[in-house]
């Protein structure tokens, strides 16, 4: 972690895919964002602020909603690093919760999850790691960081907050400096009728 200058990190949730349209587990499987989903991240971006870099997820989904942005702002190449990819959601990926439910029924409400899923203690380090790794190239700047609700939800239990799912292009402001982490408010980047993604939100 950079001893120098604070760097201000805003955690993206991508916007609205087709499986989230569909209630489907994702996971590390690819769809694309849908067209609610590239309507959000267009509006979001005037919702953005001035940022320096922004960086997100190899995944299709968030690379669409970091390149919108990235269009609409004015700030780009964009950059995936590829420990901010979502929890790899195991023999659920691609299974409705519907279909879910019928097979392990009361797992999610229980909070049980299946063979191959990753856990928390296990995307924590690599989610940390890919901060200290952002720190160290861009100190003291200001980025956007687009990623999944799995990692992001992650770090802020971390951090000790505990505000639930995070919905579809809301965000986490979290600043970095050379004494940790400090988590700043959750934002709403694109207005309440634009939402979606909250509740018991898909991975």
């Amino acid at each position: 972690m950079s001893n120098g200058e604070a760097t201000a990190l805003l955690f993206v949730r991508h916007g609205q895919s087709t499986w989230n349209l569909e209630q489907r587990w994702q996971g590390q499987a690819d769809p694309p964002l849908s067209d609610h989903g590239r309507d959000q991240a267009y509006h979001a971006a005037s919702s953005i602020g001035a940022v320096d870099a922004i960086v997100t997820s190899p995944q299709v989904r968030a690379v669409e909603t970091a390149t919108i942005i990235s269009e609409q702002v004015g700030v780009g190449p964009v950059l995936a690093l590829d420990d901010l990819r979502e929890r790899n959601a195991g023999i659920w990926s691609g299974l409705t919760t519907t279909e879910i439910e019928a097979a392990w029924p009361g797992w999610i409400e229980a909070g049980r999850r299946p063979e191959g899923w990753e856990s928390d203690e296990e995307v924590l380090p690599r989610a940390l790691a890919v901060v200290d790794a952002i720190v160290a190239e861009y100190a003291g700047a200001t980025l956007l960081v687009v990623s999944h609700g799995g990692v992001i939800v992650t770090l802020e239990e971390h951090l000790l907050v505990r505000d639930g799912r995070i919905p579809n292009l809301h965000g986490r402001l979290i600043e970095a400096s050379g004494v940790g982490l400090r988590p700043g408010n959750r934002l709403e980047l694109v207005p309440p009728e634009m939402s979606t993604g909250g509740g018991r939100d898909r991975v």
